[in-house]
């Protein structure tokens, strides 16, 4: 049996990474979120009764100590942790509030920070492996990103620096860095434009792939580097964003 868990397991590229783990009959795996409701039609979405959802915030570390307990208390290991939970912030420096940086500082670094935190012993015990959900925004500069671009390039670096510690314990630690995926969180932020078919035409015009990618692309990755197939992969940011950054 493997037991993964997932921050940001209700919707977008978590929520799709949670499906395809369950496609082995032999894996289980925990969804955490901060909403209920949230979690009650990602269960319903996931269809299956080797999925469990847990309500937790990763910015609060006593939150994610206590998701970590369920699944050990659930399933009594944990074999991987995915930490997909991650806000967004497009915002000119001047205009971006401390409240605002907060958040996003919180949720994406933080976050990360507290839920691998906690987990650790759990992955040391089982040899298990870490995949973070970074952002090409991570790995270069975006207009009015300043924040986002801080909170994921940290990620980035953080899953570096873990995997080396690591390394010795038989724990792997590697990220994905997405372009833009058609996820809820883009798609609002495409139908905030006023225009989406435009607004995603010009997103699109950026990628010599021509297009946005779809959410199990990314979601592929996640799987990939998680499995014992990518065994002697660790420290490595796999980008996924259609020659963006090549």
């Amino acid at each position: 049996m493997h037991v993964i868990l997932i921050s940001g397991g209700t919707s977008g590229i978590g929520l799709d990474a949670a499906s395809k783990f369950l496609q082995d009959e032999e894996t289980r795996v925990v969804i955490m979120g901060r909403s209920e409701k949230r979690g009650s039609e990602a269960l319903r979405t996931l269809g299956s009764d080797r999925v469990l959802f847990v309500q937790g915030d990763v910015k609060n570390p006593a939150d994610c100590q206590r998701v970590v307990r369920e699944t050990e208390k659930m399933f009594g290991r944990l074999d991987v942790l995915v930490n997909s939970a991650g806000i967004y912030l497009e915002k000119a420096i001047e205009d971006t509030t401390p409240e605002e940086l907060a958040d996003v500082l919180d949720t994406n670094v933080k976050g990360t920070y507290f839920l691998s935190q906690a987990a650790m012993p759990l992955l040391k015990q089982s040899r298990g492996n870490i995949v973070n959900v970074a952002s090409d925004a991570g790995l270069h500069g975006n207009y009015f990103c300043t924040a986002y671009c801080a909170s994921k390039g940290a990620v980035v670096l953080f899953t570096r620096a873990l995997a080396l510690e690591t390394a010795a314990f038989g724990v792997r630690v590697n990220a994905i860095a997405p372009g833009d995926i058609r996820t809820p969180m883009t798609q609002e932020q495409l139908r905030a434009s006023g225009d989406p078919q435009a607004a995603e035409r010009e997103m699109a015009a950026v990628y010599p792939l021509g297009r946005i990618g779809e959410v199990g692309e990314a979601s592929s990755v996640i799987v990939f580097l998680a499995s014992n197939e990518a065994a002697f992969v660790t420290g490595a940011v796999w980008s996924v964003d259609g020659g963006l950054t090549a």
